[in-house]
């Protein structure tokens, strides 16, 4: 719907929605710009405190995903008039807990009433104009890195089912309340010295179009093609067997009827797996792509920090399909 609406034209917009990036990006000096995001949904799990800090969380991977710095949030809030007042606190106290671990300082927000509950929060970062990391500078030869399993999507349909095992119900709470923070410190670091930075080229976060939606959004902004490893793809504790069982969100299935005319499949790759790379994501991993070689390095890196990096793919030059996967 963007694209049908007259385009404004500022020369301080460094990052804006021409090639579905995670967070805009407007430039307030020669070294200094806002990132700006925003993002809302409704509870995937049962817990109230959970659920904030899984919004939080959320909300502040975008500002991440584009190198910045989060510093300022803004709470937005539906709730029902007659709704447990305590249950908002409780909602409203998880995403507190989140924020202060990011740094980020809650300064005010807007609450209208709704007979289903949404929260969420509109974030606010600082980054350096020369250092933005958008989805749009892959290169051919560049690896593919992965800091998040897979899985959140349909193992948050089977908790909403009430037929989710307690091991994949904390498996994939503790993914989606880890903040993205340790990894996009990593990534933005001085890197192997402290002069020479990373050769990363591009940073996408994987969240509500799965890993192939936002896959693809990388490989058209930066005009290349991808070729994806299925087998080295991490995935969540009951992912598989949450697919198995029939526990499939619309919005996985929306992501596959839009995307998967990009895909080519190389080899014999079970209908589970090529459903799961369609799985939408909440407070999902990064998607880093660097210079070959600084890949082995940065994983180290990552590792070090405690993120569980995997490389699961290449960049390819242009060329179709635009996305490969292969066993």
């Amino acid at each position: 719907m963007l694209g049908k609406l007259a385009r404004q034209h500022d020369p301080n917009v460094l990052v804006g929605f021409d090639h579905a990036d995670d967070a805009g990006v407007y430039q307030l000096g020669p070294d200094t710009a806002l990132v700006q995001t925003v993002d809302f949904f409704t509870p995937v799990v049962d817990d109230p405190y959970t659920f904030g800090q899984i919004a939080a969380t959320n909300a502040l991977s975008d500002v991440y995903a584009m190198g910045g710095r989060p510093v300022t949030s803004l709470a937005l809030v539906c709730f029902p008039e007659k709704g447990d007042l305590a249950i908002l606190e409780r909602i409203l106290a998880g995403g507190l807990s989140k924020m202060v671990e990011a740094g980020c300082t809650v300064i005010g927000g807007h609450s209208i009433r709704d007979d289903e509950t949404k929260f969420g929060y509109s974030v606010t970062g600082l980054i350096d104009p020369g250092r933005v990391l958008a989805n749009s500078g892959a290169k051919a030869g560049d690896r593919l890195l992965l800091t998040k399993a897979l899985g959140t999507g349909v193992i948050s349909t089977a908790i909403k089912k009430g037929v989710a095992k307690q091991s994949w119900i904390d498996a994939a709470t503790a993914s989606m309340t880890t903040l993205n923070k340790a990894a996009a410190e990593v990534i933005t670091s001085s890197g192997r010295t402290s002069r020479a930075a990373w050769s990363v080229h591009a940073l996408t976060d994987i969240t509500g179009f799965g890993l192939i939606g936002h896959a693809r959004e990388l490989a058209l902004a930066s005009n290349v093609s991808l070729r994806l490893h299925a087998s080295r793809i991490p995935l969540l504790e009951g992912a598989l067997d949450c697919v198995r069982a029939g526990h499939v969100p619309g919005g996985l299935k929306a992501n596959r009827e839009f995307a998967e005319c990009v895909l080519a499949y190389e080899s014999d790759i079970s209908e589970d797996v090529k459903t799961i790379l369609f799985d939408p994501q909440t407070a999902g991993g990064l998607l880093v792509s660097v210079a070959a070689a600084d890949a082995i390095e940065l994983t180290r890196a990552l590792s070090a920090a405690g993120v569980s990096a995997v490389e699961i793919g290449e960049v390819r030059a242009n060329g179709k399909p635009l996305i490969s996967v292969a066993a």
